[in-house]
């Protein structure tokens, strides 16, 4: 077991989950899990022929067409990601800081894996003049850089990059011969669908992007393992798809049949899918910008939440007054704030990011509510943040961010 620094922190190794929406299942989706029950055979090895055609529907949507023979289906984007790195070979590049899942499989396979600095604007993306002097330092070790996986929408940052930051980090991957798996988990949860332009990299480089989905993201609960991954077109796009294939055959890595029916009506996106989507989204947005007023309220530092069910804060301007608090790092900062608020707020190492930053994840889905009455109240209420057990909690966050600012201020120098 590895260790952060000093001794005693905790296990790097622990990977927080994804947000959670902390919603009760949608009905219909019940329903159709339940129906397919009974079905004692397994889905197939990458996805049965609903499932897939479903996958290639969804895309196509979005202006990704493809052929029902270049998508893959596996239980939950880990298990695609390590198949994609197996079949990839070489060193992975990553943005720091960057989603939980993604380092541990490139370390379970024995990949060097180097992380990336992200620009000012946005996480999720590298810099793109960090990704060109990584790449030539890497090979000038003797590396064999061909990976680099980001998130247009990110977590943990819950920010979307613009798309020219995007494009320039694209090109520079492909005048590096990188290939790129683009995590887009968080595509449908942008909270300001109308104002905010996201572009995928498979637009601008489709012959050398692999583009993966969690339907954890917006359309299955967090418990029903379903994941799809649209690869590209042509005979590189061929010869991956089959190495996929034979990576999770390896791993016998199915999706089970009742969740593969649940993803496959998922994916064709009907009337009440789509409107839980739209209206957990609102929820979790609303939910983010009062979060972030906290934060930012307290004096702390964070980008304003632009999709997802989370908030990334900095919390280095506060740095002496947690430090009156045995707050010294991440790992200090994880513990403090975990017994504080009540709920796991994972430190930014677990991200990837420096454990001597006081960076934090905080998600939304804990803030709704204990019960399922409590939380779908929420999703049906037009004023969610002034039902009771929300302003609880939210004036538990605001109290303990308060009472950071009012040490800090206490520790400031006379004028």
């Amino acid at each position: 077991m590895r260790w952060t620094e000093p001794e005693g922190h905790g296990p790097v190794r622990y990977g927080p989950p994804v947000p959670s929406d902390g919603l009760p299942v949608l009905p219909e989706l019940a329903a159709v899990l339940a129906e397919a029950a009974g079905r004692g055979e397994g889905e197939p090895v990458g996805g049965g022929p609903e499932l897939l055609a479903a996958a290639a529907g969804y895309g196509a949507r979005r202006g990704a067409p493809a052929e029902a023979g270049r998508v893959v289906a596996g239980p939950g984007a880990p298990a695609l990601l390590l198949a994609l790195t197996a079949a990839l070979g070489g060193d992975v590049l990553v943005p720091r800081p960057c989603a939980a899942w993604w380092a541990p499989y490139a370390r379970l396979l024995g990949r060097p894996l180097f992380h990336v600095a992200t620009p000012a604007e946005c996480g999720g993306v590298p810099d793109p003049y960090a990704l060109l002097e990584t790449v030539r330092r890497v090979r000038a070790e003797g590396g064999d850089p061909r990976l680099l996986v980001l998130s247009v929408a990110d977590d943990p940052t819950a920010t979307v990059a613009p798309p020219e930051v995007l494009h320039e980090a694209v090109e520079a991957a492909a005048a590096e011969g990188l290939h790129l798996v683009s995590d887009e988990t968080w595509r449908d949860t942008l909270h300001a669908p109308h104002h905010t332009m996201l572009v995928s990299p498979a637009e601008m480089l489709p012959e050398r992007v692999t583009v993966v989905t969690d339907l954890a993201g917006a359309l299955l609960p967090s418990g029903w393992p379903a994941a799809v991954a649209r690869l590209p077109a042509g005979a590189a796009g061929d010869g991956l798809h089959a190495r996929v294939l034979d990576v999770l055959t390896a791993l016998d890595a199915r999706v089970a049949a009742p969740v593969a029916a649940a993803a496959a009506h998922a994916l064709t996106e009907p009337e009440p899918v789509t409107a839980r989507v739209r209206a957990a989204v609102r929820l979790h947005a609303r939910v983010a910008a009062a979060v972030h007023g906290a934060v930012v309220g307290a004096g702390a530092f964070a980008r304003p939440p632009q999709a997802g069910r989370h908030v990334y804060a900095d919390l280095g301007p506060l740095r002496q007054a947690l430090a009156a608090h045995g707050v010294g790092d991440a790992q200090d900062l994880e513990d403090f704030l975990t017994a504080r608020l009540g709920r796991p707020a994972p430190g930014g190492h677990r991200f990837g990011d420096d454990l001597g930053a006081l960076r934090v994840r905080l998600s939304t889905g804990p803030l709704l509510g204990d019960t399922d009455a409590q939380r779908l109240e929420c999703l049906t209420s037009p004023t969610p943040l002034e039902l009771p057990h929300v302003q609880r909690a939210l004036m538990l966050l605001r109290s303990v961010f308060d009472d950071l600012r009012d040490d800090a201020q206490r520790w400031e120098p006379p004028r």
